[in-house]
């Protein structure tokens, strides 16, 4: 009785703790969240053409309302192609924000005037916008789009996919960048496309690092039963996967909706949580060592969770695999995901869906294959090895959460932590035999809990550079190099993301790509999102993506691009001779 307690006091603080970290005051905001306005009703925009150079926006902003100066945004492309444009404000009122420190807001309207450098006809005006409201609630950026004409004053509202006829070829993504990845502004994926992505996205999570360990321990469990078992049993991993895509999903778009700038494996960015997956993962790599038993079938690790039940088991075991997923993001996954957070909420959850549905296929379709179980050899003393060796990838993944806790927290929480791992070591080493060592196990682990909340000194945000010859990102900083005309790339990456950390080591900081960028003269911003930053966070939501890595190249005088989330030495180099030699966006 006591041992089922423990695993599920495990399972609860695994699942339920990024929920407590990350939605602080999430009750009292869901209280208010009927009180607040559509964006489009909380600032109407009237669009006015003044003369072939200059559009008036006005917006009409209702009572404690505001919007940010600073988030303004502006795109006038014409049949010649893209036009210069600055922004002419009127007097702003001066505000301390929680999201974005010392700024000039605009309550009740904002009147501004658009200028371009060259008189037009007819051209696509894309305006994007920022504000929030005095109860707490604070909108992503919103973009609207316009059709307009500087000699006859016509305006039409379009949608963003509405093109120019004789520009709708210069949106085309060009195929050397990857054709699944959309520049910020373009049209995204239709639904059926952004399920085919999610669903592409999601089978080829399974070989990433961080999802292998999990899966090799359903795989071996194919080596024993009848195959009738073996279907059942996958069929439950598939609704556990699915389910907890959904319920994840759920907490991101209601924390979204209710102003919190945050994306795809935001638990993540709390040390509790980092923590904690670090203490349930070394409770695992010793329970495959043999040096503490949780009971039960170790061949299924969802069944130790569960500790009810085959069934049940293979559902948890779907549930961890999908939150040991969180730190990675697959190819096609980045426009799926930044597609359906765009739209509402039963189309958004059928996205995350099909990815969960991609995740668990390949083991639904591996334990129907006759040729699967001919070759997995007979069961022997060969499983207690394997099981003994896969604790070791376990092990290793401690091992780096407990260096991304030390990059968030500071090493003194590093410290802190380590030295709780060795109380839980101890306590689940105890717990079997008498009731009094089992009193003393409870006592190790109750410490090793104690010790997990300690914070040491909080490294200061954003400010460490990872390698020499890059620049931290602000948009103070990028914004006056390109108002320089000096071509930047921008890199927005974490400690905890898998797939941030090989294309870094890969392609990204050799020596040879580091020589690349400086002979063609292009800044390198990093944006490291390690901690939560709301800043960060509304950059890659602006760019049409919900998680990262997001890496974004900005030509002098044209429009950004957005390179695959999987990189390779020659997508950069064709990226940066495309910047060098025409100066231009693919």
């Amino acid at each position: 009785m006591a041992a089922s307690a423990l695993r599920s006091f495990f399972l609860g603080l695994v699942l339920y703790l990024p929920l407590l970290t990350q939605a602080q005051g999430l009750g009292d905001l869901v209280a208010q969240s009927d009180t607040f306005l559509p964006v489009d009703e909380a600032y109407q925009l009237e669009v006015e053409i003044v003369s072939e150079q200059e559009i008036r926006l006005y917006w009409q902003i209702e009572d404690a309302y505001y919007l940010y100066q600073h988030r303004f945004k502006a795109k006038l492309e014409s049949e010649q192609g893209l036009l210069n444009t600055t922004f002419e404000f009127s007097p702003a009122l001066d505000k301390n924000d929680e999201f974005f420190g010392d700024v000039s807001v605009y309550y009740s309207y904002a009147d501004i005037r658009l200028l371009a450098d060259q008189g037009f006809s007819r051209a696509k005006l894309s305006i994007t916008s920022q504000g929030c409201a005095d109860a707490g609630l604070c909108y992503p950026p919103n973009t609207e789009h316009f059709i307009v004409n500087g000699q006859t004053g016509a305006v039409t509202r379009v949608d963003s996919s509405t093109p120019l006829t004789t520009t709708a070829a210069n949106s085309a993504a060009s195929p050397a960048m990857g054709a699944a990845e959309n520049p910020s502004g373009k049209a995204g994926p239709s639904l059926w496309l952004a399920l085919v992505f999610a669903f592409m996205g999601g089978i080829i999570l399974n070989a990433m690092p961080c999802v292998f360990p999990i899966l090799s321990l359903k795989v071996l469990s194919f080596a024993t039963g009848d195959p009738s078992t073996h279907h059942r049993h996958t069929w439950w991993y598939l609704i556990g996967v699915v389910v907890s895509f959904v319920a994840v999903a759920s907490v991101l778009m209601t924390l979204q909706g209710m102003g919190s700038a945050i994306g795809w494996g935001f638990q993540l960015q709390s040390p509790g949580f980092v923590i904690a997956l670090a203490y349930l993962f070394t409770a695992m790599g010793l329970s495959l060592s043999g040096m503490v038993q949780f009971g039960g079938n170790l061949m299924n690790l969802g069944g130790n969770l569960a500790s009810q039940g085959g069934n049940r088991g293979s559902f948890f075991t779907g549930v961890l695999a999908v939150v040991v997923a969180s730190p990675c993001t697959a190819p096609f996954m980045g426009s799926a995901l930044g597609f359906a957070l765009t739209q509402p909420a039963p189309i958004a959850l059928s996205v995350f869906a099909a990815l969960g549905v991609g995740m668990a296929s390949p083991m639904v379709l591996l334990s129907y294959s006759a040729l699967a179980r001919r070759v997995l050899p007979r069961p022997g003393a060969w499983m207690e090895t394997l099981k003994e060796l896969l604790a070791f990838p376990l092990y290793a993944t401690a091992v780096w959460l407990l260096w991304v806790a030390g990059k968030q927290a500071g090493v003194d929480t590093m410290a802190t932590a380590l030295g709780g791992l060795v109380m839980l070591a101890l306590g689940l080493w105890l717990y079997r035999g008498s009731h009094l060592r089992r009193f003393i196990a409870v006592v190790c682990i109750g410490l090793a809990l104690f010790l997990a909340t300690l914070r040491g000194p909080t490294p200061e945000a954003g400010t460490e550079v990872r390698r020499e010859g890059t620049v931290v990102w602000s948009e103070t900083a990028l914004q006056g190099l390109l108002d320089e005309g000096v071509p930047v790339f921008v890199d927005v990456t974490a400690d905890w993301c898998i797939t941030c950390l090989a294309n870094e080591q890969a392609v990204l900081f050799t020596d040879s790509m580091t020589a690349a960028f400086e002979e063609r003269g292009v800044v390198y911003m990093v944006a490291d999102w390690t901690q939560y930053d709301p800043v960060i966070g509304t950059f890659v939501n602006s760019h049409g993506r919900s998680g990262i890595p997001l890496y974004v190249m900005y030509p002098p005088n044209a429009d950004p691009f957005i390179l695959p989330q999987l990189l390779t030495s020659g997508i950069v180099r064709d990226a940066l001779d495309r910047v060098s030699s025409t100066g231009t966006a693919p």
